[in-house]
């Protein structure tokens, strides 16, 4: 970094603190649909007391990672840990393979690239796997984040075991495979590839800080001595173990956020273009993007906007009939 020069903040989702510093004469309460969470969250199982007096146990653990590997069908073969979000996990990576070649494909998640570079790794950014180049690393996010674009398992695989086979690997985000379970590597996953599970996006309970990283067990059993003894609070291994073992509600919520994303298209479409999103989000391209940020501000709706692409803004679902009614009298004032 040169000098004078400041580092920009990566803008995420959910800061209604900023969106109210932006927009203070807006209507309460704010609808907030700038984050790829599921609104309608999984039914907060009854807690008992004991799980917030006493240090998670180790069968509290296996039981969370049970249910992990049935619902994300995890290989025997595969190592696997949980950890308290997958951001910290995204956090650890770059300590596995030190002074990397990393190739980030995007644009994606703000957080991977700045990870790896904090701790050394040259960092490029790239818009097709051709543009790899000798990178011993490459990044990227399937579905991504935030055009919903989707890399086929077999090129995953073929990208993997030539990582592999030059001692590198394959990261890959699948924050939001839950509700696109066609897309995800786990199956299938072998050697040369480390994906990442989000709990939070489509569980809606994204404070509960949960998430897995899946594996050889040599990077899994690393990462696990670096997050340490009790790494994921008790609460969350109840949470967890219960809601990933709840086949029939993420079927049930699947089917339903995919109507409510149909719906977000239609309302929409007046605005501009979709240029892609998930079952958990639009992406709306459009000329207007600042003035609609602007009205939507005012309404009291705050929706993700993009340093780097100001034409575009991302739409979460909303939660209920009266922020669909909020949200399309907002949209016919633009």
């Amino acid at each position: 970094m040169a000098a004078g020069e400041t580092k920009e903040a990566i803008w995420h989702g959910g800061d209604l603190a900023t969106a109210k510093a932006l927009f203070p004469q807006a209507p309460e309460p704010w609808i907030d649909l700038s984050t790829g969470i599921n609104p309608i969250p999984y039914p907060f199982p009854a807690l008992p007391l004991s799980l917030w007096q006493r240090l998670p146990g180790k069968s509290d653990e296996a039981a969370l990672l049970a249910a992990a590997r049935k619902a994300y069908r995890i290989r025997p073969q595969s190592g696997l840990v949980a950890a308290p979000g997958t951001q910290i996990l995204v956090e650890l990576l770059p300590r596995l393979i030190p002074a990397a070649n990393v190739a980030v494909l995007g644009p994606t998640y703000g957080e991977h690239a700045p990870a790896w570079r904090k701790l050394g790794a040259t960092v490029r950014e790239i818009g097709d796997f051709a543009e790899a180049g000798d990178a011993n690393v490459v990044v990227l996010v399937n579905p991504n984040n935030p055009d919903g674009r989707i890399i086929a398992q077999e090129r995953l695989v073929e990208l993997a075991a030539a990582l592999a086979a030059r001692g590198g690997l394959l990261v890959v985000d699948e924050a939001f495979a839950d509700f696109a379970p066609e897309t995800s590597l786990l199956p299938i996953l072998r050697e040369g590839a480390l994906v990442l599970r989000s709990f939070g996006k489509a569980y809606g309970l994204a404070g509960l800080r949960l998430g897995f990283a899946v594996g050889e067990e040599r990077f899994t059993d690393a990462l696990r001595a670096m997050l340490g003894p009790w790494a994921v609070a008790g609460p969350a291994l109840h949470v967890g173990a219960v809601a990933l073992g709840d086949a029939a509600w993420l079927s049930h919520a699947g089917e339903a956020r995919a109507a409510d994303s149909k719906r977000l298209d239609a309302l929409l479409a007046p605005q501009g273009r979709i240029v892609g999103g998930t079952t958990l989000y639009r992406l709306l391209e459009t000329p207007s993007a600042a003035s609609l940020f602007e009205t939507l501000g005012q309404a009291g709706i705050y929706v993700r906007r993009f340093q780097h692409d100001p034409s575009h803004l991302r739409f979460g679902l909303p939660g209920n009939e009266a922020e669909w009614a909020r949200l399309a009298k907002a949209l016919v004032s633009a």
